[in-house]
């Protein structure tokens, strides 16, 4: 059973995402927050594996929530909600440790995939998606960025995966970039993200751009 909390100040909003969950097999709603602080709250005491984030919300926002929610290390998963493909707050909600982004009129069956594929450690945000948020948001000052000491443990092979993941590469895109197997390639893929610390693929991508792997075009 995959639970789920909803924090959104929309009345109407979190009782057309309710009524989905609930009704569909394998998911329940544990809890329900209209704003930030609520949301650590009832994460807090409900434990849920994936929180529905709004990042507008009065008082403590999304993304404040999500920081904290994150940072308390537990196996909840935050999936932001937003208006706009390309909202300038998605980018720092997924720098707070969120999972990845939905759009608030994705349709039924992309938000339950998207459900799913958080509350098992995925991302959620389509390459596609990732290169132009990615491209929009990540500013690059003119300076060499600071070497991160975790790039050292990665191997040659793991630091090109690395470069690829930053670039919005996909797994079959990867493994035919470097002429490996797709299974060789996600063992790949979970080895850099265990080495470097990242929660997902997202925070991979995010990651390469801080140093200065992948550069914006």
């Amino acid at each position: 059973m995959t639970t789920v909390l909803i924090a959104d100040d929309q009345p109407l909003q979190r009782l057309g995402f309710k009524m989905l969950l609930d009704g569909t097999p394998g998911m329940t709603v544990v809890g329900e927050a209209s704003n930030g602080a609520e949301a650590v709250r009832m994460t807090d005491q409900a434990r849920p594996d994936v929180v529905l984030m709004d990042v507008r919300m009065p008082g403590m926002d999304g993304i404040e929530a999500t920081r904290r929610i994150t940072a308390a290390g537990d196996r909840t998963h935050v999936l932001i909600l937003t208006t706009f493909d390309l909202d300038e707050y998605v980018l720092a909600g997924l720098r707070a440790g969120a999972s990845g982004f939905l759009l608030k009129d994705a349709r039924p069956e992309e938000l339950l995939a998207g459900i799913r594929a958080v509350a098992s450690g995925d991302a959620v945000v389509a390459p596609s998606l990732t290169r132009k948020l990615m491209e929009a948001y990540v500013s690059r000052s003119a300076a060499e960025p600071a070497v991160d000491p975790r790039l050292a443990s990665l191997s040659e092979r793991e630091r090109e995966v690395l470069e690829a993941i930053g670039r919005g590469d996909t797994n079959l895109e990867i493994a035919q970039r470097f002429t490996l197997t797709e299974s060789t390639v996600k063992k790949h893929v979970g080895r850099v993200l265990a080495k470097i610390g990242a929660r997902d693929r997202i925070q991979a991508v995010i990651f390469a751009y801080d140093n200065g792997l992948v550069r914006r075009r």
